[in-house]
């Protein structure tokens, strides 16, 4: 398999595609769960936040089975290159590593052992986050299922004389922001925490926020299922209303935004504002972590961007987070990986652990999470919102046309350049990243 490697060395170095990797899928030969030794576990982890509670897992788990689990976290950003780094060191490779959309599948295939049939495919609930190559092998599984939105601090909102029920489009959004932020002197309070464009912070809108117009841009096409070669932009002018208004209505001014240093989870958790846009993932840190925070004085809303009928969406939900195990290691690696995923997902000590740091798991024996936005997600859904899907899975090299998104705009918020660049940067660049990855 190492001259399969070496094609994804090729597209690895040169397209960095966070979490995309996986496919095809493992020897059939190596799926005896016989084994002459105990194996371990190397998990190349895809979540820096969640790195001190896997450590902390890896060490309960070998305590408890004499198994050494090992855990290195890749740099934000940096997911691919570290993986095509890693998986050229044949028996100390990841055993256990992230392929989180169809592309991946596409990219690491030959690496990806048949996860069918195993004990922890078997624990699955739903089939929905499951990544199958072309021949309908298993290549991943979802391990979570996450949703993002604006996190809204509810008792600093209500001071400032409004309700969490005003708010239902982005016309509503922007009265309650427009008013907050006009009176935040006063109210000790902005609407809007920093929008930071360093690494740390600007994935929350290179990714995640511009979600939406893709999302919406894929509904029109009739919802992708491959990465199209080419995107239209059609709703960038959204997209422009939603970060004009993260950009405005807050204390930080837009033209610093580029350089960094801001920490928009410390101003949410002093309460210097009432809107955060982040995920579910937040609310270990918010809650406990880094912050007291009441739960029950916090909610999370969805996006809205003054598309018609936004009135009935709920959160974007979906994931990235998918395991894949490496066919590639001796048999005993691969049955002491499988064996650890399985217990993570079935044992008491795993599914806690799995609820705190990830949210809801798509497993039979998954823990309840007392994460309130996850259950605004569940609650949003099962009053009929339709769900906003992560369009942006299907991003062409996107840590490159990331890079190429958050550079248009800084250009926007310094005054250097105007939207159109946002759009060149996005429509154009879409189309040349593609490129660079099917030449």
């Amino acid at each position: 398999m190492r001259k399969n490697l070496g094609k994804a060395v090729v597209l690895g170095l040169s397209l960095t595609m966070v979490a995309g990797m996986a496919a095809g899928c493992g020897s059939s030969d190596k799926k005896s769960s016989s084994s002459s030794g105990k194996g371990s576990v190397y998990w190349l982890n895809f979540k820096p936040e969640a790195n001190d509670a896997l450590q902390s897992i890896a060490k309960q788990y070998k305590d408890e089975t004499g198994v050494d689990v090992k855990v290195q976290t890749a740099a934000s950003g940096e997911y691919e290159k570290t993986l095509t780094t890693e998986m050229d060191k044949g028996e100390d490779a990841p055993t256990m590593f992230v392929v989180g959309n169809n592309q991946g599948v596409e990219n690491w295939g030959d690496f990806c052992y048949d996860l069918k049939d195993t004990d922890v495919y078997n624990q699955l609930n739903t089939d929905a986050f499951t990544l199958k190559d072309a021949d309908g092998k298993v290549c991943s599984i979802g391990y979570c299922y996450e949703s993002f939105g604006i996190i809204v601090n509810t008792e600093l909102l209500e001071k400032a004389g409004h309700k969490l029920d005003e708010i239902t489009n982005f016309e509503s959004l922007k009265t309650v922001a427009d008013d907050i932020h006009a009176r935040a002197g006063e109210l000790g309070f902005d609407a809007f925490t920093s929008s930071g464009m360093d690494d740390s912070s600007s994935w929350r809108f290179s990714g995640h926020l511009a979600n939406m117009p893709l999302y919406y841009e894929s509904k029109d096409d009739g919802g992708w299922t491959k990465t199209p070669a080419t995107i239209k932009g059609t709703y960038l002018d959204n997209y422009k209303k939603i970060w004009d208004l993260y950009t405005t209505d807050t204390k930080y001014a837009k033209d610093t935004l580029a350089s960094g240093g801001y920490d928009a989870e410390a101003e949410f958790i002093k309460g210097e504002a009432v809107f955060y846009q982040n995920g579910t993932w937040e609310y270990s840190a918010l809650t406990k972590e880094k912050g007291e925070m009441d739960p029950a004085k916090l909610a999370m809303i969805p996006i809205y961007t003054g598309v018609e009928g936004e009135e009935n969406i709920g959160l974007c939900s979906g994931t990235e987070n998918c395991w894949a195990v490496n066919s590639e290691v001796s048999e005993d690696n691969i049955k002491a990986t499988l064996d650890f995923m399985n217990w993570l997902v079935t044992s008491e000590a795993g599914t806690k652990m799995m609820a705190e740091q990830f949210g809801a798991i798509p497993y039979k024996a998954a823990a309840e999470s007392e994460n309130v936005f996850l259950q605004d997600a569940n609650e949003l859904a099962n009053a009929g919102k339709e769900t906003i899907t992560w369009a942006f899975n299907y991003t062409p090299n996107k840590d490159e046309w990331r890079k190429r998104v958050v550079s248009a705009m800084n250009d926007y918020d310094n005054g250097k350049g105007d939207w159109d660049g946002v759009k060149a940067a996005f429509v154009d660049g879409w189309a040349a990243e593609y490129k660079t990855i099917n030449q």
